[in-house]
């Protein structure tokens, strides 16, 4: 249910083509404590894990950590990695060199609306 919630709003923020922070997200979510960093970022792996098992650009690529000068934060990086999409480390040239693409691939597929081939089960 919250990863849907997620994947809805984050296909109105592709739209933009500007990333969303994790901190802004749970908060346009309206999203209760405690943990509710926790909540989003576990949320945000099982998208990663359905974005890659349908061969899409991962929409989690749109969120970012304030803290980390505008990469996600090393938990997207190594759920990437056991899916199989990244190899590396989660910061440095390799690191933001995968963002880039998966966030340009994310905000050219995701922009559109929702349709049936998109949606998630």
């Amino acid at each position: 249910m919250l990863q849907q919630r997620i994947r809805e709003h984050l296909c109105g923020i592709a739209a933009t083509a500007q990333p969303v922070t994790y901190q802004a997200l749970a908060k346009a979510l309206e999203l209760s404590p405690p943990n509710t960093i926790h909540q989003l970022t576990m949320a945000l792996e099982g998208l990663i894990e359905e974005d890659a098992a349908a061969a899409r650009p991962l929409i989690a690529a749109l969120v970012i950590s304030k803290a980390r000068g505008g990469l996600p934060a090393p938990g997207f990086f190594e759920c990437a990695k056991r899916v199989g999409l990244f190899q590396g480390h989660s910061s440095g040239p390799t690191a933001s060199a995968y963002y880039e693409t998966e966030f340009k691939r994310a905000v050219s597929f995701w922009q559109a609306p929702l349709p049936q081939g998109k949606a998630s089960s």
